[in-house]
């Protein structure tokens, strides 16, 4: 009785995991809510906590790209449901939160889902 060939990985099947969608990861990292205005009541309280928590993600962020993981942003949109992510980004980069969205800012190999 003859047995099916194996078959090759989905992994091997798409080794660079960025331009379309992979076949297949079996990790990834996923970035939610760091895309911000920080224009809110609260944004004041939260800054001290800001460059620390940017330079940690970063951190993770390219040890993730070292590792060909794929990163994923996840964001709210604030509201504007026909809104697309590069201009949420640049809407951000405006304001208060300019530095920490520069220090965060998305690959273009990066995916994104506005929530």
């Amino acid at each position: 009785m003859s047995r099916p060939a194996p078959q090759k990985s989905l992994r091997h099947k798409n080794a660079d995991l960025h331009g379309s969608a992979p076949d297949k990861s079996e990790v990834a990292l996923v970035i939610v809510d760091v895309i911000n205005d920080l224009d809110f009541p609260e944004a004041q309280q939260l800054a001290r906590f800001i460059p620390e928590l940017a330079d940690k993600i970063a951190r993770l962020k390219r040890r993730a790209k070292a590792a060909k993981v794929p990163v994923v942003y996840v964001n709210d949109n604030f509201g504007r449901w026909r809104s697309d992510f590069r201009a949420l980004i640049e809407h951000c980069r405006k304001g208060k939160a300019r530095s920490l969205i520069e220090q965060l800012y998305p690959g273009e190999d990066d995916y994104f889902v506005l929530k």
